[in-house]
């Protein structure tokens, strides 16, 4: 681990508001998996972008504006974060969303087939949409004509607008997990087993 959590009794007291604002959202909106220490660390992504405020507070600014205008269908919210994810390989993210996706009804199976990084054969129509954009824009792929039709057609362009910035967003979020070698909760001193 490269950004070690950064406990509350031991932030600057500008940094502190930030932490709180985050922890709240967390506490609200992430539910189901371990995001903080219990000395109140933040973990995950968290953890980078209060070590880095310059940079972790847009970051910040950018993963609450994909809460606070989150209207893709849940499942194939999941679906899209789980093969960005599997894409980079990204622990934590797929420890995360794997337990979010159980939560929004998507089967074992499924969940495990994408964090795998394969494509399950049992996606619905809107989870096919999903996965096929959030695999060619995670893999640095041109999206194809085809696949941004076919996500039209399932979500509408506001929606299809969504599901890009959603991958976008995911993506950094992968990536600030992996630049900073941020566990699996259970895996690193002071984490509950989760």
């Amino acid at each position: 681990m490269r950004a070690a959590p950064f406990p509350p009794a031991d932030m600057p007291a500008d940094l502190r508001p930030l932490h709180e604002e985050m922890d709240g959202y967390i506490a609200e909106h992430l539910k189901g998996f371990v995001s903080h220490r219990e000395d109140g660390a933040l973990v995950g992504p968290f953890a980078p972008m209060l070590r880095f405020p310059a940079f972790g507070r847009a970051a910040w600014t950018y993963t609450k504006a994909l809460i606070d205008n989150a209207k893709l269908p849940k499942p194939a919210h999941e679906v899209a974060i789980l093969a960005t994810g599997a894409v980079f390989n990204s622990r934590y993210e797929l420890y995360a969303h794997e337990r979010v996706a159980d939560g929004v009804g998507l089967s074992d199976e499924k969940i495990a087939t994408i964090a795998a990084g394969q494509r399950p054969a049992d996606l619905t129509e809107e989870e096919q949409a999903a996965y096929d954009v959030a695999v060619a824009l995670a893999g640095g792929r041109q999206l194809p004509a085809s696949t941004y039709d076919r996500a039209v057609r399932a979500f509408g362009e506001d929606l299809t607008a969504e599901l890009i910035y959603l991958v976008g967003g995911y993506a950094l979020v992968s990536m600030l997990l992996n630049a900073y070698d941020m566990s699996v909760p259970g895996r690193e001193e002071g984490l509950p087993r989760g």
